[in-house]
């Protein structure tokens, strides 16, 4: 099969290209990138003239929540709203029902993806057998099944004895252990961002105190164990702070970012009149720890983007809001809301936004991806800067609504992907 992507604007910081490429594609891989390349013999032609393209973007951190909890989301449904959100791979959490600690949930996982072929998942295997926090699961074992990293999210590891031998131990597999950091005995109750909201609304708080004391602990593990260690929506000024200074020092220390957190704060709560769809962990925090998060995306402190896709059925969040479940939905907001809110007013530029959603997230999780050099696997994700969006979740792919996005203009949307150099249609 030979494909020809031609005229579009190529930008690959993988390669330094941010330019007017012709690319083609020759059974599954990239055979060639040039200025203008002639069509060759038995090739189909794919103009993109209007459009942008990129290395095949990567969300590094969504839940499918199957198995278990199909009600939510599948892997056939979260892979189409990730194709229709612009990317071309995932990597799922292991909070499913029974937990992702084993081989064969791992296998399940990724058969499921492959019959649907509508976008790669990576399936992030449990730190603890179980999620319970108490013994370490089969790491071996799960790595043999295709985990691609190691988390407990939706739980921190909260034993710093576990989290330990975690990094020790996955240093022998060379795979990244991602921490949902927080102290879960500060604000035990709390339902949002600890501080002028919470006190007018009367809600329990969740200090950002609870994030930083965790990070700070697992720094210090990390420079003592090595391993490699990766802070999952990473949302206070002062853990940003704590992994800069990590960096500085030379430690294997990344960390990502969400758009709500970006985007929103606690205000939004108060605004919303308590709507259930601004409830998430980490909570929206406040102005000051926003605007920490776009300086580390600016600086470079900030390695990744990722959605925290987290779907739940209507009915579990149409309840009071210290009731509703935490999280919300992002793959099919994430790209339109990067490139309106992040690109388009010059915080950060669109080779940045590539790496930050493509490039790092790849090599995070030690996958084939995040560069269109030739030879490289040929996932492609396009992007239509001008083209005008209106957030509407009754539209979206994926099997659940809840994202306090809704009724959002944006400037900036995801106009198709490529798995292999073929087009995929959600």
């Amino acid at each position: 099969m030979r494909l020809l992507i031609q005229g579009g604007r190529l930008v690959d910081p993988s390669q330094k290209r941010d330019g007017r490429f012709d690319l083609l594609i020759e059974d599954g891989r990239v055979k060639k990138v040039a200025e203008s390349i002639a069509l060759p013999r038995g090739a189909e032609v794919l103009d993109v003239s209007d459009l942008v393209v990129v290395p095949g973007l990567i969300d590094m951190h969504v839940h499918l929540r199957e198995p278990g909890q199909e009600y939510k989301e599948t892997v056939e449904t979260g892979t189409r709203a990730a194709a229709a959100g612009g990317f071309t791979a995932v990597a799922c959490m292991p909070n499913t029902d029974p937990v992702n600690d084993n081989r064969s949930v791992s296998e399940r996982i990724i058969g499921e993806a492959e019959k649907y072929g509508l976008a790669r998942v990576y399936p992030i295997g449990a730190v603890s057998k179980g999620q319970r926090g108490e013994e370490l699961a089969e790491v071996g074992d799960m790595v043999a099944g295709g985990v691609v990293g190691l988390s407990d999210d939706g739980f921190p590891v909260g034993s710093s004895e576990l989290m330990r031998r975690a990094l020790e131990y996955s240093r022998h597999f060379d795979l990244a252990v991602i921490q949902h950091a927080e102290d879960l005995t500060l604000g035990p109750d709390g339902v949002m961002h600890e501080g002028e909201y919470s006190t007018r609304l009367g809600l329990p708080g969740l200090p950002g105190a609870a994030e930083d004391i965790m990070v700070a602990r697992d720094i210090v593990l990390q420079q003592d164990c090595g391993g490699r260690y990766h802070v999952a929506h990473l949302s206070t000024e002062r853990s940003l702070e704590l992994v800069r200074q990590a960096k500085t020092r030379g430690q294997s220390v990344t960390c990502e970012v969400t758009p709500h957190h970006l985007l929103l704060t606690d205000e939004e709560i108060l605004s919303s009149n308590l709507s259930t769809d601004t409830k998430m962990k980490p909570p929206l925090r406040s102005e000051q720890d926003r605007r920490a998060l776009l300086d580390g995306l600016v600086d470079g402190t900030v390695d990744v983007i990722a959605s925290d896709h987290a779907p739940h059925h209507a009915d579990e969040k149409d309840v009071e809001f210290s009731l509703a479940p935490f999280g919300i939905v992002g793959l099919e907001t994430t790209v339109s809301l990067c490139l309106d809110r992040l690109v388009r007013p010059g915080l950060i530029s669109l080779a940045r936004l590539v790496e930050l959603l493509s490039a790092t997230p790849a090599r995070i999780l030690g996958v084939d991806g995040g560069s269109l050099a030739e030879g490289s696997r040929a996932d492609v994700s396009l992007l239509a800067l001008d083209r005008q969006v209106t957030v509407n979740p009754r539209k979206f792919r994926g099997k659940s609504r809840n994202t306090p996005f809704g009724g959002w203009k944006l400037r900036g949307r995801p106009a198709g992907t490529l798995l292999a150099g073929r087009r995929v249609e959600p």
